[in-house]
């Protein structure tokens, strides 16, 4: 269903609220909701990797369930696999590395960490899934549409839509309340949520000439599936990959530079590392107005199992079905501290042990944790002395 802008405001926000709340509301809201469990013992005890090969296989694997037929299925996806079969983990930072593979788990999905100072590829788990032709962003599409309506002043000082009730920005982030962020697509129109969402990056690759990358799709016109409010509070039709939700956190995080992804395949590469950006945001006077509902979201809304003791992170949930696949995503950034990282953790499969969003926000929580506990923020970044001359520039990718 696509909505005309010639109908009345009034009647647009009317099939607005009609459309979400009984064709969306209705099962994934009550699921997002849900008090989420940490994953079974059962599940990580299934898990047994030889320690000298846990950076790259695991040797040992015996999935905790075969594939079922579940109350909405049949999931086209497993819910546990070897996730890190195939991957080569030369140029990548073991460190982190190590981190990612052990709060994955046994779980079919990717993790995709970056540094936002050089749009350096620190490590991708699941090289095969994070490069391939990507998935429906669900709620992390939320992001890119607060940045285009602050742009564009649709929500006032106070982030409210309405004079009377309802969430602001911060809460609507937190919560991530869909209606808010529909309501938002209807009043920016299709168009420019497209311009914005292609300034961010969707529809192009992240990275430079990385072999395999997909540039993931956009769609050209509002989704026949409830239109543009649809799109900015779910992503219908939208194929996003792990590199472009790790792009945008990590522009977010550095104050608006988009760098290209660079993922050295060999320590000498990653030794002559030189960062390229793509470009430049004009994003830095929004930053302060976005983050504090993504740091909501990690202190009280639907990501705080990524709640850290020390360093506080922001970040934003994802959980939906793609197809007959549930998809849980989590992408985030460290908040302060002298070495920042840009973090996305993509869940893929069937059942579940809670909402795959949170689910996998609490998995990002144990990659931060694990860094914090080796001390790795703390460690200077060799490539923070580079010179501005040094870095590589292309212009802006968009025209209106």
């Amino acid at each position: 269903m696509k909505l005309s802008f010639s109908l009345p405001r009034i009647l647009q926000f009317a099939i607005v609220f009609l459309l979400i709340s009984h064709s969306v509301f209705a099962a994934p809201t009550r699921h997002r909701r849900r008090a989420v469990h940490h994953a079974s013992t059962a599940a990580r005890a299934a898990w047994a990797p030889h320690a000298s090969a846990a950076l790259v296989h695991r040797a040992s694997y015996r999935a905790p369930a075969p594939a079922v037929v579940v109350r909405g299925g049949p999931w086209t996806e497993p819910t546990y696999a070897d996730s890190t079969a195939g991957d080569n983990a030369d140029g990548e930072d073991l460190e982190v590395r190590r981190a990612a593979v052990e709060a994955l788990g046994p779980y079919n999905g990717s993790v995709v960490a970056v540094d936002p100072n050089t749009g350096r590829i620190l490590t991708i788990v699941n090289q095969r899934l994070a490069l391939g032709s990507g998935f429906q962003p669900c709620s992390t599409i939320k992001v890119s549409v607060a940045l285009a309506a602050l742009s564009e002043k649709v929500v006032g000082g106070d982030g409210k839509l309405f004079r009377h009730g309802g969430y602001n920005l911060t809460q609507a982030l937190a919560h991530s309340n869909n209606f808010y962020f529909a309501t938002l697509g209807v009043k920016l129109g299709f168009d420019k949520v497209s311009y914005y969402a292609h300034l961010f990056g969707y529809g192009e690759r992240a990275g430079l000439d990385i072999p395999g990358e997909s540039p993931g799709s956009f769609p050209a016109g509002p989704p026949s599936n409830g239109g543009v409010g649809m799109l900015t509070s779910f992503g219908e039709e939208i194929a996003q990959t792990p590199l472009q939700l790790a792009a945008l956190m990590a522009a977010l995080a550095n104050g608006g530079t988009l760098y290209y992804l660079q993922y050295p395949r060999t320590a000498q590469e990653a030794r002559e590392f030189v960062p390229r950006v793509k470009r430049q945001l004009d994003i830095g006077n929004l930053i302060p107005e976005l983050k504090p509902g993504m740091l909501a979201a990690v202190e009280y809304g639907t990501a705080r199992r990524a709640q850290q003791d020390e360093e506080p992170i922001a970040g934003k949930t994802g959980t939906c079905t793609d197809g007959h696949t549930h998809l849980g995503w989590f992408g985030s950034f460290n908040d302060v501290g002298g070495r920042k990282l840009a973090l996305v953790v993509l869940l893929t499969g069937g059942r579940m042990p809670g909402t795959p969003g949170p689910l996998a926000a609490g998995m990002a929580g144990e990659v931060y944790r694990s860094l914090v506990q080796k001390n790795y923020f703390a460690m200077q970044n060799p490539l923070r002395a580079l010179m501005p001359a040094t870095l590589l520039s292309t212009p802006i990718c968009c025209a209106r």
